[in-house]
């Protein structure tokens, strides 16, 4: 049940919606239309940004595109910033943080908020939306960019949905320009007025290369391989120069990657529920069905990343799930069945002649009958 405090609150703010909702409603079309925009109402207390760290939190503004009154504010919280550069990131002319070029800088997801109102009020830049996107970027350590969207009806629909659109692009942009920086030449790309389009503080600690999924989040600090290994694994399997998490190599689900998925062999993806990486590996099993890859997924309870390896008498069930895809199945996947069992082998380091007989007899004979499929115990198939 909501508190009292919470319920008086409520009284208040429907009072002062609905009056403003109906003056909205009350003014004359001509008076309405205004193509540039507006991003916040006369009556929204505004709290001024502010580019150093005095509370944990530095903000500022930006305009993302010059022909509207579209914006952002950009909260970058401290734990960006590490000891060793707190002295060199004040500039005299500027009064605010300022990444040191030719250094490296700490990483932090990047937070797309879109502030509320029923897309005729609130902002960006108001007194309770940048407290909230403060609390945000302390507690959660993430680079929140506040959307400052045109309102209605000043800006009918979908101007608030193509202005949500814009600012992806714009975030997608920002991503290139910070892996052209990592080439050398981030500093030679201007926009139509000769002004640099790199924002700093992104290029500087924004991981854009892609948000993380909820596995990733949830399971960061889980069982043997955690977010920050995977990380350094990364950083040494990548060259130097082109390392980014959404490299090819790193995500098979980038658009464009070659070979195309349709191209792909029959797959099966073993996925285990506290495995950080499970959600990555789920959607790459999808996106396989939908090309018509046969790519089916097993899924298993309470195990963690390696789990196969650990406990050999713990095993045996999954050499039986991927022997039950080989049964009452057409001609195609059954002669790829000993290609996905001698993989599973050879990562478990056990012999072939283990389950060589098994393979054989399922392999080499027919169905028994269209009910369950009939399979050997491992003990007389040896």
């Amino acid at each position: 049940m909501p508190s009292l405090m919470v319920k008086l609150y409520s009284v208040i703010f429907k009072y002062q919606q609905k009056h403003l909702l109906q003056g909205l409603i009350e003014t004359p079309e001509s008076n309405k239309s205004n193509p540039f925009g507006i991003t916040s109402r006369p009556h929204e207390s505004i709290a001024a940004s502010n580019p150093s760290f005095t509370d944990g939190v530095a903000t500022k503004d930006i305009r993302a595109n010059p022909y509207s009154s579209l914006s952002l504010r950009i909260f970058l919280p401290d734990t960006a910033v590490t000891s060793s550069l707190a002295s060199s990131y004040q500039i005299p002319n500027y009064g605010g943080y300022s990444p040191v070029e030719g250094r490296s800088h700490r990483k932090l997801p990047v937070m797309l908020q879109f502030h509320g109102g029923g897309f005729v009020s609130g902002s960006n830049e108001s007194v309770g939306n940048d407290a909230f996107c403060r609390r945000i970027a302390k507690l959660c350590d993430v680079i929140v960019v506040a959307v400052g969207y045109r309102l209605a009806p000043e800006t009918k629909y979908p101007g608030a949905f193509e202005d949500g659109f814009k600012v992806l692009n714009w975030l997608a942009k920002q991503s290139n320009l910070a892996v052209c920086g990592r080439l050398g030449a981030q500093n030679h790309i201007f926009d139509s007025f000769g002004a640099s389009m790199v924002e700093p503080w992104l290029a500087a600690h924004g991981d854009t290369s892609r948000t993380p999924t909820h596995s990733e989040i949830k399971l960061a600090s889980t069982y043997f391989y955690d977010k920050t290994m995977c990380k350094l694994a990364w950083k040494l399997f990548l060259p130097k120069e082109e390392f980014n998490l959404d490299h090819p190599a790193a995500n098979p689900l980038v658009a464009g990657r070659q070979p195309p998925l349709k191209c792909m062999p029959p797959t099966i993806t073993v996925v285990a529920e506290h495995d950080l990486m499970r959600d990555r590996a789920i959607a790459y099993s999808e996106e396989l069905r939908k090309v018509n890859v046969d790519a089916p997924l097993l899924d298993y309870k309470d195990a963690v990343h390696e789990f196969a390896t650990l406990d050999l008498l713990a095993t045996p069930h999954v050499f039986l799930d991927l022997l039950a895809f080989s049964v009452s199945e057409d001609a195609h996947r059954t002669s790829a069945l000993p290609l996905y069992a001698g993989s599973f082998l050879l990562s478990l380091e056990l012999p072939c002649s283990m389950l060589l007989p098994v393979l054989l007899h399922k392999s080499n004979s027919d169905v028994l009958d269209e009910g369950e499929p009939q399979f050997l115990p491992i003990s007389q198939a040896q």
